[in-house]
């Protein structure tokens, strides 16, 4: 699509609606003169028959007729008339062709228009009264004449056609300063729009706002896209810095093992050693293998919770309960072998909507690092209440517990608040990360609750299914001694 000016179409779509104003008035002011310049024109006509009428004069004769003084310029050179008496006869014209006929016609229009020898003529037809001896007995005779005057119209539409003209002028010359004028407030008033046009083009991965002094946030029609972008632009920001540091994590703890794995093997190439040696080593390399691969895992894992986490849900019904059990008893010997002793407590049934296997692994992370951090003959709980329309998930252990410093952090990815960052509790640092993703995916809330010597507790609210129902509580145990689930 081309590209065009928004400027240009605004001012364009302006000055069209302008022209069309201007010649609807030229319409209108057109017709008020010609209507006006008419109606001088008949009551000049109407004065002029009327002086005409006043020169009709007593002919002195024994008939007792009438006659028209002709002594005085009774008309204008190029205007003409005629008058007759009431039985027709000719009393006197100017200019007057084909009076005759004209005269004894019926038609008894005052105004009328008539055409001679190409010129045009306005033309009034004024029946008059004359007395004939007005002192004598009786007051005198009644003779009635009718009248005929006409004027050249040509002077009237030149008028109208100046006046036209000055419109028309006038109209093209306010159209063209009003067009300058609009162009500069136009440009003016859009100066927000082209300020914020400015600064989201000089946006880059480097540069995520739009500069504080932008006029278009106080634009009451331009603040809510200027909300809209930065908005967007701090979502882009979070997402872009979050990936940026989730690959720069990634290489690191990728760089790490890799080192771990090649000084492994280099020690082994070092000089001749025995079979058990070289048995061991490879053991040694093989764990370490283990231990990137399961990492490479937990990175996919991670993106792609994240990736689905924009996508529509799509889960079903799970039972918190049953999936809880399920990760106790996976993690039975680990417990066992440790001397923990694991509590499983539901108050009641539990259905979430969420991905039987996503929930799985949130409870399976919880509960091994709950494993992880407590100390032998420890006891961890795990236990589901039913919070109105949540399901509450509580994992307790009584291990170490987490500095108020390392708390904020825990749910960063590749954040071990563990310092020594040791084989059996340093992990690959994405578990609480993992976590967080598959609850943000099921719209519900996780948190742990810690303080340091104290132990700690993950706490999980997850949105009930729909039509749930509350059967009788269950409780199931398990631990190392002879208190099975």
């Amino acid at each position: 699509m081309k590209v065009y000016s928004l400027t240009r179409r605004l001012i364009t779509a302006v000055l069209f609606v302008e022209l069309c104003s201007v010649f609807v008035l030229i319409g209108i002011a057109s017709t008020y003169e010609v209507v006006s310049n008419f109606r001088a024109l008949d009551v000049m006509l109407r004065g002029r028959a009327d002086s005409l009428l006043g020169a009709v004069q007593d002919a002195e004769d024994p008939q007792d007729n009438v006659m028209l003084d002709g002594t005085q310029g009774l008309t204008p050179k190029h205007d003409i008339y005629v008058v007759r008496d009431e039985r027709g006869r000719l009393l006197g014209s100017h200019n007057w062709p084909g009076g005759e006929q004209l005269a004894a016609s019926n038609d008894t229009r005052e105004f009328r228009n008539l055409t001679v020898s190409g010129v045009h003529y306005r033309v009034i037809r004024m029946p008059g009264l004359r007395m004939v001896d007005p002192g004598d007995a009786g007051g005198g005779v009644a003779r009635h004449v009718v009248i005929l005057y006409g004027s050249r119209t040509h002077p009237v539409w030149e008028r109208v056609r100046n006046a036209i003209f000055f419109y028309a002028c006038a109209g093209l010359v306010l159209l063209t300063i009003t067009g300058f004028i609009l162009f500069y407030l136009l440009r003016r008033g859009l100066q927000p729009l082209y300020e914020l046009a400015d600064q989201a083009g000089q946006i880059s991965v480097n540069t995520w706002n739009l500069g504080p002094s932008s006029q278009a946030r106080y634009v009451r029609e331009l603040a809510p896209l200027v909300s809209a972008i930065e908005s967007a632009l701090n979502g882009l920001e979070q997402a872009f810095m979050q990936q940026r540091q989730f690959v720069s994590d990634a290489a690191h703890e990728l760089k790490t093992s890799v080192a771990v794995l090649k000084s492994s093997l280099q020690v082994l190439t070092m000089r001749t050693r025995s079979a058990k040696e070289y048995e061991a080593g490879l053991e040694r390399v093989q764990l370490d293998s283990e231990r990137m691969e399961e990492l490479v895992a937990r990175m996919l894992t991670l993106a792609r919770l994240e990736d689905e986490a924009q996508q529509p849900n799509t889960s079903q019904t799970v039972e918190l309960e049953s999936v809880l059990l399920d990760v106790t008893d996976q993690f039975q010997t680990l417990a066992e072998m440790s001397k923990i002793r694991m509590v499983v407590h539901a108050e009641a049934s539990a259905p979430v909507q969420a991905d039987a296997d996503q929930l799985h692994l949130l409870c399976s992370n919880l509960l091994q690092n709950a494993l992880q951090h407590s100390a032998p003959g420890s006891e961890v709980r795990a236990m589901i209440f039913l919070r109105g329309p949540l399901a509450e998930l509580r994992i307790e252990d009584d291990g170490d517990g987490i500095h108020p410093d390392v708390l904020p952090h825990v749910f960063d990815r590749f954040y071990r608040g563990d310092p020594s960052r040791s084989r059996r509790t340093g992990g690959t640092g994405l578990g609480l990360a993992i976590s967080k993703a598959i609850v943000i995916r099921c719209h519900g809330e996780i948190r742990l609750e810690s303080q340091a010597g104290q132990g700690t507790t993950a706490v999980v609210l997850l949105p009930l299914a729909q039509n749930n129902s509350q059967p009788e509580e269950v409780i199931a145990s398990t631990s190392p001694t002879a208190e099975g689930t």
